[in-house]
């Protein structure tokens, strides 16, 4: 069984939303990709389906809950903890998924608290629909504080750390 075409078409929404740049599937046979460009919203479809092939039916996340995509990082108006917070930047996750500090179980974590980031360092792993995605730094500053359990369910825009830009 392969997936129909609101299944395609539900996981291009989900995709285009997510601010993901591209994703592949594969099971036995069927494969799939989908591209999209974050400038122009152009998007290229690639689905190769061959005839009589039995596979399981591929479950598709709802694209009700995503939005489209923010910057990742916001100046935080009021922090939980204190208002010492209010010059803290606060990175938040551009997608739903699971989050992840480390690149693999055996690995260290990207970054601790105390360490010093630039813009375009990898600083956490958002697992969505099987897919691994490195979420990159767009402020510079060091980490203060980590909001969220390794392995956790996060929320689009949920705040994933606080850094100090200063």
């Amino acid at each position: 069984m392969s997936m129909d075409s609101k299944e395609i078409q539900s996981l291009i929404k989900f995709v285009s939303k997510s601010g993901v740049n591209e994703v592949s599937i594969e099971q036995g046979e069927f494969k799939i990709t989908i591209k999209t460009d974050s400038g122009p919203q152009e998007q290229h479809y690639i689905v190769q389906q061959p005839q009589q092939v039995q596979q399981a039916p591929v479950q598709v996340a709802p694209p009700a809950a995503a939005a489209p995509a923010a910057p990742a990082a916001a100046p935080v108006d009021a922090a939980p903890d204190s208002a010492a917070n209010g010059n803290y930047i606060e990175i938040k996750s551009p997608m739903i998924g699971t989050f992840y500090r480390k690149p693999s179980p055996d690995k260290e974590s990207f970054v601790n608290i105390g360490d010093t980031i630039g813009v375009g360092d990898v600083i956490c792993v958002v697992e969505a629909m099987k897919l691994f995605n490195e979420i990159e730094s767009e402020v510079s500053g060091k980490i203060v504080k980590v909001l969220v359990d390794d392995n956790s369910p996060i929320e689009y825009d949920q705040p994933l750390f606080l850094v100090d830009p200063s």
